[in-house]
């Protein structure tokens, strides 16, 4: 059997020897709890706040908790989840009282509107529209219009490309641009 008078054979106690003990007024063994379950305590809290300091404090704040209510947890074998239930209260606590004098819609940041659904919606039938458009145009035409506004292609280089003279390229773009005005009125 393993002596658990010693420190060694402490740490290596299970949780419900370990909160037997403490709830009786033993510091050493409630000191093993703070070292087992301190780090996961701390890496909760600061992900629920964002802040070593705030995290720092409300784990201190929930050993002190739990020192005190030690005595009254029913299943000492479930050590571990009932710190983390008050690692969690207490940081909650700690979330409202930074709001306390804002409303919750303030809390958060509002999202872009360009985010909306119907923003987003309109956005959709928007290009859907344009695609059916394009796709309706001359080749000759459509080919210059996606070069010029979609590549960012000069004149001279759909000259190029095509294998026409930059003049007939102005000609296929306005032609195409007007079309294009003419189908997406509804969409300006």
């Amino acid at each position: 059997m393993t002596d658990l008078a010693g420190p060694l054979g402490l740490a290596e106690a299970p949780d419900r020897i370990l909160a037997g003990r403490a709830a009786d007024g033993d510091l050493r063994a409630f000191e093993v709890i703070v070292r087992r379950h301190g780090p996961l305590m701390r890496a909760y809290a600061t992900r629920l706040l964002g802040s070593n300091s705030e995290a720092d404090d409300v784990v201190q704040e929930s050993f002190i908790t739990a020192w005190e209510k030690l005595p009254q947890l029913a299943d000492l074998s479930a050590v571990r989840a009932w710190l983390m239930r008050i690692t969690n209260h207490k940081a909650i606590d700690r979330i409202r009282a930074r709001h306390d004098d804002k409303p919750i819609a303030d809390w958060d940041d509002a999202a872009p509107e360009s985010l909306a659904p119907d923003r987003q919606a309109e956005a959709h039938s928007r290009r859907d529209k344009l695609i059916t458009v394009l796709e309706a145009m001359p080749e000759a035409q459509r080919q210059c219009w996606v070069m010029k506004e979609a590549g960012g292609f000069s004149y001279e280089e759909i000259a190029d490309e095509l294998g026409v003279p930059p003049s007939t390229v102005r000609g296929l773009l306005s032609r195409a641009r007007k079309h294009l005005m003419i189908e997406m009125e509804g969409w300006r």
